[in-house]
């Protein structure tokens, strides 16, 4: 049996930027003004008239290798069960150093003074549930599960689609994939 290893898959074409993954994630984790966990980026490319644009929903990449985790003096960010890199409140210090460390961008200072940033909805996958920002996505372009599950939903989705990470050059090892 394969260890289990969580991913999200973002199809590019699927998606319209429309927010209601960023206001799921804020309603379901009571995300505080301000504060984020996820967002939309809208990246457009080429010289008019041959330009492509493709939008996408971002967030903590999960990656294997996390700078965030090895660059926390305290031990408060760490990787949990099935790879989910996390902030435990109560040993954060708010110093940074993760914030400074994360290539993606995708950590905040909670109002509280500790560090912040998207779950993949743990307290969720716990009861069984998906992620918040794919049980809403209006188009079904957010699409969660497990790497280690040939058969699982993200995986067919991989094996068939042409896909991409975020910096693919830091060798991360990021599980947010970009379907094109």
């Amino acid at each position: 049996m394969n260890q289990i290893r969580y991913a999200m898959v973002i199809d590019t074409v699927r998606c319209v930027g429309c927010n209601a993954c960023v206001l799921a994630c804020k309603a379901e984790n009571r995300v505080p003004p301000g504060g984020f966990r996820n967002w939309i980026v809208t990246e457009t490319r080429g010289t008019f008239p041959h330009l492509s644009q493709q939008i996408r929903s971002e967030r903590c990449n999960h990656c294997t290798d996390a700078p965030c985790v090895s660059n926390c003096p305290t031990g408060a960010s760490h990787t949990r069960k099935g790879g989910l890199v996390a902030v435990d409140p109560a040993k954060c210090t708010g110093c940074k150093a993760c914030i400074a460390a994360c290539p993606y961008g995708a950590r905040y200072v909670h109002p509280e003074g500790h560090v912040d940033k998207c779950t993949f909805c743990h307290h969720r996958l716990e009861r069984g549930q998906d992620p918040a920002c794919g049980e809403v996505c209006p188009t079904g372009a957010i699409t969660f599960g497990d790497l280690g599950d040939p058969d699982s939903p993200v995986s067919q989705l991989l094996r068939r689609r042409k896909h991409h990470v975020v910096k693919p050059e830091l060798g991360l090892d990021p599980h947010v994939y970009y379907l094109t």
